[in-house]
């Protein structure tokens, strides 16, 4: 059996503060069955409760008003459910970086270990590449979508990578939080494979680096690049060019990124 209540009854049944539930009318969010053309009072339907719980816990995962209306709206359960999906897993993913960067700022505290800094000359080489403009803040998706292309493009094609898949950053990338990079996968010849659209075949000049191997999340690879840069600026001529890294144990490979573990290839000058 249903019945009407107040709209301050309906606001001990729901736990929404009167204001809270008069703005949700406003905004067509979450109206009240009659309202009384007189006095203008609001009655509630105790059928509506369910949906004012929903809402509730909704705000407080922070969903924004305009999806919580088409939350509401979903034509059918399957919708509805599959946009609540969909927001739980922003959530999640937003709660990893968070702990991740907890984890980073934690680690701040400890006396970083002495970075161990080795050389070494890597000769010209060709490689299946894409290459884009890319915003710092998009980066682990421009490179999550490249990667996946670089490596179902050779695999459709029967042609084995002939070395561990990395990335060049241009300056710009660090300077204006935004440049050229270029994800690659080492191939034997440049003959190896036709590229489709969207893709290269391109040439990686020889260079001589200092590397360092960076192991865990990429939230803390400012410490790496610092620790040898510093190095380099310390005790070698740094190339104005892009960095290389290359990606040992990428995200590809684990879903664990206390696994990653990443060479940065810093160019310098010299034999």
């Amino acid at each position: 059996m249903t019945a009407t209540v107040s709209i301050g009854e309906f606001a001990r049944l729901t736990y929404l503060s009167v204001k809270t539930l008069r703005y949700y009318h406003d905004i067509e969010l979450l109206e009240p069955v009659s309202v009384d053309p007189g006095s203008g009072y609001r009655r509630y339907s105790t059928e509506q409760v369910a949906q004012a719980h929903l809402i509730r816990r909704l705000r407080r995962l922070d969903m924004p008003l305009p999806e919580i209306k088409a939350v509401l709206a979903a034509p059918d359960i399957g919708a509805r459910d599959s946009a609540l999906r969909a927001h739980l897993e922003r959530m999640e993913a937003e709660l990893q970086r968070t702990r991740e960067v907890v984890a980073s700022l934690r680690s701040l505290l400890t006396e970083a270990a002495p970075i161990s800094v080795n050389y070494r000359s890597i000769p010209a080489f060709p490689a299946l590449a894409v290459t884009g403009f890319v915003e710092r803040d998009g980066i682990d998706a421009w490179c999550g979508r490249s990667f996946t292309l670089l490596y179902e493009t050779l695999a459709a094609a029967g042609v084995a990578p002939a070395g561990v898949g990395g990335a060049t950053y241009a300056m710009e990338f660090f300077e204006d939080d935004a440049g050229e990079v270029v994800a690659f996968v080492p191939i034997a010849t440049r003959e190896a494979i036709e590229p489709p659209e969207g893709l290269s075949v391109l040439e990686l000049p020889a260079r001589r680096f200092a590397v360092a191997v960076h192991s865990g999340a990429f939230e803390d690879f400012d410490r790496t690049y610092g620790a040898l840069g510093s190095h380099v600026a310390e005790h070698d001529t740094a190339l104005p060019e892009p960095v290389r890294e290359l990606y040992l144990v990428a995200p590809n490979d684990t879903d664990d990124p206390t696994e990653y573990i990443t060479e940065v290839c810093w160019p310098i000058g010299g034999r």
